[in-house]
């Protein structure tokens, strides 16, 4: 009967030879100093909020749209309610041209041009007032911005209710 070895009824690690291991750190003394990595030109993933680079679009309107409540003011978000419904009207007037026709065509041409230039005058009003836009639009105060949206509105009313004849 052979004798056995203390050591054989435990196994050995096996080591792998010296020239087929990789350092699991890099050797920061025999490589050269390299210039740090210039900054990111577009905005982090942090600053969205936990959004990864492989994202749904479903997880990044999300993200949207959280950050849309948070942190748009409610003058905002009132004017931006008005643009919708300016675009439900407009759909709605091109989808009645397109199903029963445009008989009177200037009366539609009116209509949808009052529409397109009330959404025109309404954008101009957010863009104006926007607390981030205050440095492009310094001189221009909110109320003085709310009287040209009037008075462009008034405008554009008139020229389209004498369009209609």
């Amino acid at each position: 009967m052979a004798r056995k070895n203390a050591n054989s009824s435990t196994p050995r690690p096996t080591t792998p030879e010296p020239s087929s291991v990789r350092p699991t750190t890099p050797n920061t003394e025999a490589a050269p100093k390299s210039a740090p990595a210039p900054a990111p030109s577009a905005p982090s993933s942090s600053s969205i909020g936990n959004l990864k680079a492989n994202s749904s679009p479903i997880d990044v309107a999300n993200a949207i749209w959280v950050k849309y409540i948070k942190e748009t003011p409610q003058r905002t978000k009132l004017i931006d309610v008005f643009m919708v419904f300016l675009v439900a009207v407009g759909a709605v007037q091109f989808l009645y041209c397109v199903l029963a026709g445009n008989y009177p065509f200037n009366a539609f041409l009116a209509g949808f041009s009052a529409t397109v230039g009330q959404f025109v005058l309404t954008a101009s009003l957010r863009i104006q007032t926007n607390p981030a836009n205050k440095t492009e639009f310094s001189s221009v105060s909110p109320e003085r911005a709310f009287a040209d949206f009037v008075f462009g509105s008034l405008i554009l009313h008139f020229f389209c209710v004498n369009f209609i004849n």
